[in-house]
């Protein structure tokens, strides 16, 4: 009998194991990942940023452990001697519509306590030579880190305090009693007082295998990027991102250094056909039938039908793509645009047809589960694990 078990081994899995053994050193505790190995998912395949919170509402969830978790990742880091850069981040208006959503952005930034820094066309293009707009805001507070490798020296620190990880263990179905929750998966069955599932693209499936009604479905959108020919890896200075749409669900085409050095354009936002559809022709028969016969999900895709069919374009035509990056870096052509791995967020979508936009997590007696964590979930990930670890303790000694 295990006293804890977490379900799903990327970083907001190991992230919760490692603190939850910190909380509890004398109690048996076993992480179950179905992949080979931990990251394999949202956590190995997203764009390394460490956010610093521009964006989110205020108050929010996503606000509060996106600032926490930027001082934690950096700190967490230099404990463990991880590499990673504070670059900074500019969010650059290209045109008058732009600076009026600008003047937004700098309002909210202020309101999350961010450092940062108003820039005129002159004081723009002093930073970023290569960079065209009209104005911009320069966070410094943004980096970037390889987030696959966090999540390794976290797997390793829960190890050393005697946690126990099994790879390989696809969750099949979960039942909660009124002493114990009861895990089978592909390999074995394990029984355990308590239950975390952080499970990502599949975290609807989950709460649904413990007799639980979400609230929600995951609905999978395929994020696509290209990397810079090498000739470019001193393009930018900074992570370059364009004033987002406010009416829109996603932040837009952006320039990303890499922490080895490369630097990648993207992600645009398509629904992908399979929840872990990572290639344009992964397809799952039974996530598309899931997906389009879900109300909620077809209230998004029919709200947001004109800017999806032009996303599915420029997925198709990589001119289209080419031309949403040359707004602000009109020197780039599409020889410049290389291929690079394509990324799945799992977006919760409600019954009414919306996209739950904060952190979510739906909690039984014995279980703690996340529903909903996409960006900044990598960079929020040590306050995430902390917030479940005191869900459970709550549960243990309440």
């Amino acid at each position: 009998m295990y006293d804890f078990i977490i379900v799903g081994g990327g970083i907001l899995g190991m992230s919760t194991a490692m603190q939850l053994k910190q909380a509890y050193p004398d109690r048996r505790m076993l992480v179950l990942e179905k992949e080979q190995g931990p990251a394999q998912h949202q956590t190995g395949h997203n764009s390394g940023v460490i956010h610093a919170g521009v964006y989110y509402t205020p108050g929010s969830l996503k606000a509060r452990f996106c600032l926490a978790g930027n001082q934690a990742t950096r700190q967490f880091c230099d404990t463990h001697g991880i590499a990673y850069d504070i670059c900074g981040k500019l969010l650059v208006a290209t045109d008058e519509v732009e600076m009026q959503r600008m003047q937004a952005l700098w309002e909210r930034t202020a309101a999350n306590g961010l450092e940062r820094e108003w820039l005129d066309a002159d004081a723009l293009r002093e930073r970023e030579p290569n960079i065209t707009g009209i104005g911009g805001i320069f966070v410094p507070s943004s980096g970037i880190v390889n987030y696959a490798e966090v999540t390794l020296a976290m797997a390793a620190e829960f190890k050393r305090m005697g946690g126990e990880i099994r790879y390989g263990q696809d969750v099949t179905a979960l039942e909660e009693r009124r002493q114990e929750v009861i895990v089978t998966t592909s390999q074995d069955t394990f029984p355990c007082r308590y239950l975390v599932s952080c499970s990502g693209l599949m975290a609807d499936r989950v709460i649904r295998m413990l007799g639980q009604d979400p609230g929600f479905t995951i609905c999978p959108f395929r994020g696509e990027y290209y990397r810079l020919s090498e000739q470019h890896n001193q393009i930018v200075n900074h992570l370059i991102y364009p004033i987002p749409d406010p009416s829109m669900p996603f932040l837009g085409v952006h320039l990303t250094r890499m922490i080895d050095g490369t630097v990648t354009v993207g992600p645009n936002a398509v629904l992908a056909m399979k929840r872990e559809g990572y290639r344009k022709r992964d397809i799952s028969l039974i996530d598309m039938a899931q997906m389009l016969t879900n109300p909620g999900i077809l209230k998004v895709l029919g709200k947001n039908l004109r800017p999806g069919l032009a996303e599915m374009k420029n997925s198709l035509f990589k001119k289209g793509y080419l031309e949403q990056v040359r707004k602000y870096c009109p020197s780039l052509t599409l020889n410049d645009l290389q291929p690079y791995p394509a990324g799945v967020r799992a977006q919760a979508v409600s019954r009414d047809g919306k996209l739950v936009d904060d952190f979510l997590f739906v909690n039984t007696p014995r279980t703690v589960n996340v529903g909903n964590a996409p960006s900044p979930a990598a960079t929020s990930a040590i306050p995430i694990g902390a917030h479940i670890v005191e869900k459970v303790k709550s549960q243990v000694e309440g």
